[in-house]
Order: structure tokens, then C-alpha cells, then sequence
């Protein structure tokens, strides 16, 4: 299980796969499901959604690497999925075409509320009706997580982080948004094993500060 959970958050695992349980919860029940993975160029949401069943379109800007090809074979559902060049913002699918939509960590680098906005409305366009967007997404975090982001991540002068507050309007295309916040500290740590140090007590932590110090927001959002 570690190591699937390691191919499907790549990163900071233990708190970005806080939102598995709540994914599956939100997952539609009826089969087989049509759906659509986004920002996926490590394919590790469409690695999830294989596994339950999905025939998933795995979808990034630029072209995959051929690791990931790889690893949806090492898992026995390469069959399940297709894979295609999109932008968000102006996706090559029809109306309707899928029962889900996914993305982790992908909006932000949009660097503006209004593109970011855009990509939502291009999403609930390929929804069909009664399906749902499931994502994470990086919050701003506190100011501490602002300050060493400016000086320590090499996107951080374009990434535009969320608000769950304020960038609710985000989702006003969608007829309902069940979401959550996450994580505190853990994204601080300088290594994977520092991280998943953090992210034990992280919980422990969160439940003190406000939902803005979080540092991610989980969701599901319903067409």
C-alpha cells in the first residue's frame, strides 16, 4: 500500500493522501465510469482511478514521460487508459464526455484567479450531468509557509495558491462543493522522510489554527 500510495502523490504522501478516503466516498458508485485526469504528467491520479475500475484519458500540457507509460503497465491497467496533450483551459473533449474529472496540485501554476476560473468552467463543461471534479489543491498556508516559499521554491513567483475562504467563488459553476482543508507543517520538511515525520502530528496541530494556515484543500465538486 505505501508504495501505491507513493505512485499515486509522488510527493509529501502522507498528507496528500488524506484525500483518498474522501475521493472514494465522492467517487460515483455506477460502472464503468468515464473519466479524465488533468496536470497528470507523473499519472498518479489516473493510477487511482484505473485501479477502481475507471477507463481514464490521462492528460497533460506537455508530452509523458516514459515513466509513466511504465508504471500504469507495471499495474496491470494500462488498458484502462489513453493518453492525450490538453490544456485545461480550453480542453479537446465534447460536452458531457466524462463521469469524473480529477487534478492534485495543478491550478496554481495558472498564476491568475481568472484563468484559474476558467479552467473550472472548462471542467464542469466536459462533466456530464451529475458528475463530479475531485481535487487537491495547495493553499497558502501561514506566513511562514510564504516566506520560505519565496525564498526556496523556484515557482513560487508564479504559482498562485488557493484560499479556501476567499476562492470559493471558483467553484460557482458547479451545484455543490463538499471540501476540506489539510496539512500544516509537513510541506516544510526538506526531505520525504521529514515530511512524513511532520505530516504524523500535522493533524494533531491543524485542528488549533485556522482552516487559512492549512496547506491543502481536498474536494469534490458536483455538476
Amino acid at each position: 500500500m505505501k508504495d501505491r500510495l507513493k505512485d499515486i502523490f509522488q510527493w509529501e504522501v502522507r498528507s496528500w493522501s488524506r484525500a483518498l478516503p474522501f475521493w472514494e466516498r465522492n467517487l460515483p458508485k455506477k460502472r464503468p465510469l468515464r473519466a479524465l485526469g488533468i496536470g497528470e504528467r507523473e499519472g498518479g491520479t489516473t493510477l487511482w482511478l484505473a485501479l477502481e475500475g475507471a477507463e481514464v484519458v490521462c492528460t497533460d500540457l506537455r508530452p509523458f514521460p516514459a515513466r509513466t507509460k511504465e508504471m500504469h503497465h507495471e499495474y496491470g491497467i494500462a488498458d484502462k487508459v489513453t493518453y492525450a496533450q490538453a490544456d485545461v483551459l480550453n480542453l479537446p473533449f465534447a460536452n458531457n464526455s466524462f463521469d469524473v474529472v480529477i487534478f492534485k496540485s495543478v491550478i496554481g501554476a495558472l498564476t491568475e484567479k481568472e484563468r484559474q476560473a476558467k479552467a473550472l468552467e472548462e471542467i464542469n463543461r466536459v462533466l456530464a450531468p451529475g458528475g463530479v471534479l475531485l481535487f487537491a489543491e495547495n493553499l497558502h498556508g501561514t506566513r511562514l509557509h510564504r516566506w520560505l516559499r519565496k525564498r526556496f521554491v523556484k515557482w513560487d513567483h508564479y504559482w498562485r495558491y488557493l484560499d479556501p475562504l476567499t476562492d470559493l467563488d471558483l467553484f460557482a459553476p458547479f451545484a455543490k462543493l463538499e471540501s476540506h482543508t489539510t496539512g500544516l507543517f509537513a510541506n516544510l520538511g526538506r526531505t520525504e522522510s521529514q515530511r512524513d515525520l511532520i505530516a504524523r502530528v500535522d493533524p494533531f496541530l491543524a485542528r488549533l489554527v485556522p482552516t487559512t494556515w492549512h496547506s491543502i484543500w481536498i474536494g469534490a465538486a458536483f455538476k
